[in-house]
């Protein structure tokens, strides 16, 4: 296989219910997006190993010799279940030439590769040379995960590259998945990858990206849940720019002027929690249309909790408005104060109403996309499994 290369994908993430009551010991919980990220893999020539990411106008190559020279110059025995180490992550800023306090989504993807590269060759013998091709369905920077489904691909496919992990893709098959004791181990590199791009993640995002499906997140423990169904949504991104750590203050100090008030807010939100997670793993073994009602009205309650706690926004507002117009029911999702939210659409949304819907929000200036939650998490594909776009994008040499 490794001759032919390889093509990998991970999902995006988004909060369905659970923001900001998480940060206060309440339950989460995230699901994969169907918009994912997509890696190809292939055999490199000349000693050198290539990256290039056209999403972020990234095109760089190493000569294998001076990698090798630059892992001797990093002293700190590598563990992935240490974080990266401050000076382990300068010695890589100054040979790629980022700069110390450099922030862009380009510098941060070049420092998580060389990381990463470095980290897992360390640990399980060189990588060889080979040339890898990123590319995104997700935005950077709108809280959907996108850094996580980046580390997972890169995890899975250095991981391959140097022989840890099998290639379970048959002649003839479409597509594959690891096996667990390999997610594993392609999750824990990941969330390396996440602590080098965010410092101090909470490993949801690359377990989403890893698993797929749903997981509930609360005081740090992340579990899987059983079967869950695949639901459509629209997914709207009203390109407001925030500031999660502002936002995330602003609840902290509200709920301290207003204990009596708040805390029975952030009770409600985890009630919420709870309840769509029961609904949700019901579904599967008694999929009736009587389940959505009950998806729409937490969807509802939970977005009017969130404009309680402070971080609502009026784009937010007007999302929720423009598809209510067409029956249909919307929540903010992630951090709020702008950013993206999510669009429920039951079995009986006609083709005609998620148009029209669609219209209207882009119509607002928001960028809006017609997907799914509970994808699966990371996956191998065939070729002729990859649609042209996807194809055309890792292609480009």
């Amino acid at each position: 296989m490794m001759e032919l290369g390889l093509l990998v994908s991970a999902p995006g993430k988004v909060i369905l219910h659970g923001e900001h009551a998480v940060v206060h010991g309440k339950a989460a919980l995230a699901v994969a997006l169907g918009l994912r990220t997509f890696l190809r893999l292939r055999p490199g020539d000349g000693e050198r190993l290539r990256v290039h990411l056209p999403g972020v106008s990234v095109r760089r190559e190493w000569g294998l010799a001076e990698l090798s020279a630059l892992r001797g110059r990093v002293t700190a025995d590598f563990d992935e279940s240490k974080s990266p180490s401050v000076e382990q992550l300068d010695v890589l800023k100054e040979f790629a030439g980022i700069a110390a306090d450099a922030s862009a989504p380009d510098s941060l993807a070049v420092l998580a590769f060389l990381y990463m590269c470095l980290a897992i060759s360390a640990k399980y013998g060189d990588v060889p040379s080979v040339d890898i091709t990123v590319w995104s369905e997700l935005p950077t920077g709108a809280g959907l995960g996108s850094s996580a489904a980046y580390a997972v691909c890169l995890a899975a496919a250095l991981l391959y590259a140097c022989r840890a992990i099998s290639c379970p893709l048959k002649d003839g098959e479409a597509t594959a998945r690891w096996t667990e004791d390999e997610m594993t181990l392609i999750n824990s590199w990941a969330f390396q990858g996440e602590r080098v791009i965010h410092g101090n993640p909470s490993g949801v995002d690359n377990a989403v990206g890893t698993w797929g499906g749903a997981l509930r997140y609360q005081s740090g423990k992340i579990t899987s849940l059983k079967r869950v169904p695949t639901l459509r949504i629209l997914l709207t991104n009203t390109k407001v720019p925030r500031s999660t750590k502002v936002l995330v203050a602003g609840v902290k100090e509200k709920i301290l002027k207003f204990p009596s008030i708040m805390n029975p807010v952030l009770d409600s939100i985890d009630a919420i929690s709870q309840e769509c997670q029961s609904v949700l793993e019901a579904m599967p073994t008694n999929p009736s249309p009587e389940y959505y009602p009950v998806l729409e009205e937490l969807f509802d309650i939970n977005q009017h909790h969130l404009n309680v706690i402070g971080v609502g926004h009026p784009s937010l507002d007007r999302l929720c408005r423009v598809t209510a117009s067409h029956g249909l029911h919307s929540k903010l999702t992630g951090a709020g104060g702008g950013g993206c939210g999510i669009t429920l659409l039951p079995p009986d949304a006609t083709p005609l109403a998620v148009e029209a819907a669609k219209r209207d929000l882009c119509a607002c200036g928001f960028e809006c996309w017609e997907t799914d939650i509970g994808a699966p998490g990371v996956t191998l594909h065939s070729a002729s499994s990859l649609n042209a776009e996807v194809l055309h994008a890792l292609s480009e040499s």
